[in-house]
């Protein structure tokens, strides 16, 4: 399985930016779907953003359409997460998976990945 680890959260006032990296050992991301997800205190685990193995699709969630944005680096071996115009209810863990695959659907359930970092704690604040 790949390894991932995330970082690069933060403490960020409302209106700015952040960008987490997720970097991947082990197995090449570009055989893999990633997602970013994040989970707030007493909430359920919610995908945020999504790019499929080929690097051809993504899916975003509403809550973060134009002003999130995912990307991948594969000389690099690291998924990123670009986040701008943040608001407090940004706020949560978030978190990188992975699943290998070639399939042609971006997943979006925790549930189709198999492989988590840690996680890295995104702050905002009002």
């Amino acid at each position: 399985q790949v390894q991932l680890v995330e970082f690069g959260g933060g403490l960020v006032q409302a209106g700015g930016s952040l960008r987490l990296s997720c970097a991947a050992s082990g197995r090449p991301v570009s055989t893999h779907n990633m997602g970013w997800f994040r989970q707030a205190p007493g909430k359920e685990r919610e995908i945020v953003a999504a790019i499929r193995w080929d690097g051809r699709m993504t899916y975003y969630a509403d809550s973060v359409k134009g002003r999130f944005t995912i990307s991948r680096d594969d000389a690099k071996n690291t998924v990123y997460l670009h986040m701008s115009n943040l608001r407090p209810e940004d706020t949560a863990v978030y978190y990188c998976a992975a699943h290998a695959t070639y399939s042609l659907l971006i997943f979006r359930r925790p549930e189709q990945y198999d492989s988590w970092g840690q996680g890295t704690q995104v702050t905002v604040s009002s």
